[in-house]
Order: structure tokens, then sequence, then C-alpha cells
């Protein structure tokens, strides 16, 4: 729903939800086992006039529903189509009534599209298509961040060194730590925003990924490759660029002489920190999360090479010293043997006599 296209802003957002939206915890929870099943088959309902070949009869739970490949495949094919995003697009309109409902179960179908729906807008915005569809729904999900959050930023605590650990003595006298916490802010504190504006689009996509990162551990292997495939795409550049102009300490960090594919400069888009910041914390759990799936890890893998190669041609020094985090913290593990145990006890390499 940008600003200049106010009339497909009515289009989509009509609908109102049915009840409040939940809060963004670590745990799906649903209010009522019986209001949350009658939600679920509406929307499934809703959904079958939508798809082209109806879902499977055996359909009756939003989990059924998040983890179908059907579904999901013929979801994503409607989404990629070049018309999609548009503010009567009826999909569009099911996505965006399906994560009003409030049901919190139902909102992880809706962030299973997430990096489809982000990787479409963000490549397609600069080729000035009506978008007010996508837009409407990334809307909603920053506004459900905003009215969890309650007004409060996103911090952690970070140790301070300056103070005595806890397993040691000293001698200085120790300080009040309640009075000198050093607070990192991961998120800023959110505004409340009516229309997707430029100077704000960065902000109100990362604020979705990171809602799509509190949700990860949920999500379906293929969400996850599919966003990052999109990375790939955002990043517009060659994984192996880096390589080939001998940029230092490069191949430490491919580990490995596994190339990839020439991408281009198509969809690259620009990159400030607040959206590349909750990109490569989803990144960051796509390699270190399991070792399962062979395949989300070669994609993660070839995301984080082309994101750093990216860093490096914009110079970039945050970005390149996460990026390359990544990339070193990946090796390490694939280089870590699977059978070792942390707690048997190593033989000496000295002898004693």
């Amino acid at each position: 729903m940008s600003e200049d296209n106010p009339s497909e802003t009515t289009t989509i957002l009509t609908s109102e939800p049915s009840s409040p939206a939940c809060t963004s915890e670590s745990t799906p929870m649903v209010s009522s086992p019986a209001d949350s099943l009658s939600k679920t088959q509406s929307a499934i309902q809703a959904l079958s006039s939508i798809l082209p070949s109806t879902p499977d009869l055996s359909l009756s739970t939003a989990s059924s529903l998040l983890h179908d490949p059907d579904v999901a495949s013929q979801i994503s094919s409607l989404l990629r189509k070049p018309d999609s995003g548009a503010g009567d697009n009826d999909l569009c309109r099911w996505l965006y009534d399906t994560f009003q409902s409030g049901d919190s179960e139902l909102q992880l179908v809706v962030l299973r599209f997430f990096p489809i729906i982000a990787g479409l807008y963000l490549s397609r915005i600069a080729l000035r298509k009506h978008l007010a569809g996508f837009e409407a729904i990334l809307l909603a999900l920053y506004a459900h961040e905003t009215t969890s959050r309650g007004g409060q930023p996103v911090a952690v605590n970070i140790p301070d060194l300056s103070h005595p650990s806890l397993y040691h003595e000293t001698n200085t006298p120790i300080k009040n730590n309640a009075t000198e916490l050093n607070i990192a802010i991961l998120s800023p504190t959110l505004e409340p925003y009516g229309t997707v504006r430029s100077t704000k689009r960065a902000r109100i996509v990362g604020v979705g990924l990171e809602l799509y990162f509190s949700k990860i551990f949920w999500m379906p292997v293929g969400s996850k490759i599919d966003f990052c495939e999109f990375c790939v795409v955002w990043a517009g550049q060659d994984g192996d660029a880096c390589k080939e102009s001998g940029c230092e300490s490069s191949e430490q960090l491919w580990g490995g002489n596994g190339g990839s594919e020439r991408v281009g400069k198509e969809g690259r888009i620009p990159l400030p920190w607040e959206l590349l910041q909750p990109v490569l914390r989803i990144l960051g759990h796509c390699l270190m999360g399991t070792r399962k799936h062979k395949e989300l890890l070669d994609a993660a893998l070839e995301a984080c090479r082309n994101l750093y190669t990216r860093s490096v041609n914009d110079i970039n020094p945050k970005a390149i010293l996460a990026t390359g985090s990544l990339l070193r913290l990946r090796k390490m593990a694939m280089e870590t043997a699977d059978d070792f145990d942390p707690t048997e006890i190593q033989k000496p390499d000295v002898l004693s006599i």
C-alpha cells in the first residue's frame, strides 16, 4: 500500500481482524481449540477457491497446512507470477486475512511464505509495479510486532569485562552491576506506520524478518531455502568473484572448492544494516542450526558467500565482519569431527617417564 496508490490500499484492508493479534512469544499459543479449528477450516475453505487444484481433504489443522508440500508449491507458484502482489490479488487478501485472524498457528502459515513475499517485493519495487497486496501483508506483520513489543526496543545485556569474574578472587572493590548494565539494542523502538514509504521500507521488511526469525524453528526447510535463494538475488553478486580477485583470506572463508552460479545484478537491492542484520541472523540459523539438511546448508553457504562478496565490493566493514564470521564459523563446523566427544579424556602427546 504505497503512498502513491491510495485506491489499492482500501482494496486489501477492508476486512477487520476477528480477534486481537497474538503476542510474539517463543511458543505459539492458541486461545481456544474449538475457535482455532473453526478459523483453520474457514481458512482452508477460502484457500481452496484460490488454488488451481483442491487441497488434500486430510488437511484439517494449521500444522498440516503449514507442512503440506503440495499447498506450499501451489501458493509459491501463484506468488511468483508477474502480476502477483497487486491490491486486488485474491491470494494476498487471503494471506492478509489469515494473519489478521489472530490465531498464532495460522500466522505461522503466513510467515512460511514471508521469504517469497519479501523477496519479490524488494526485487520488484524498483520496477514501479503496483504491489499494494504485498505491502498490506508487510504492514500487518509490522503492526503485529509493534503491538507485541509495547513500545519497547529489543535489547540484550552484554557482560562488562572490566568487572571481576564471580569465580575469581579480587582485591578491588566490586561495583554495583545493577546500575552499570551494558545494554545493546538489537532492534529500536517501533513507530506505527500506515503506509510503506521509501525511507521506511527497509525497516518494515526488516521487522518482518525479525518476526520470521523468532518463529524459525517452526518453519519448514523449504521456506528457509526460499529465503537463502532470495538472499543471493538481493546480493546481486557472484560468490566466486572474491576468490578470482584475490581478496584477503577468501580461500579460508569459502571452506571448499564449491563454486556458485553466476547470478548477475538483476534483483540487486540496497542492504542497510536494519535489513541486513535480521538476514544474517536467519542465515546463521540455517548454517549452524542443523546438519541434517544438506540442501539447506548449501543454500545458506551460497547466500553468505554472495553477501560477503557484496560487502567487500561495497566496502562495508560491519557487513564484512558479520558475513566473514559466519563463513569462518561454518568452516570450523565442517572441519569438526562428527565423533568428537568433549567429555572424553584426551591422551597427552607427551610421555611421562
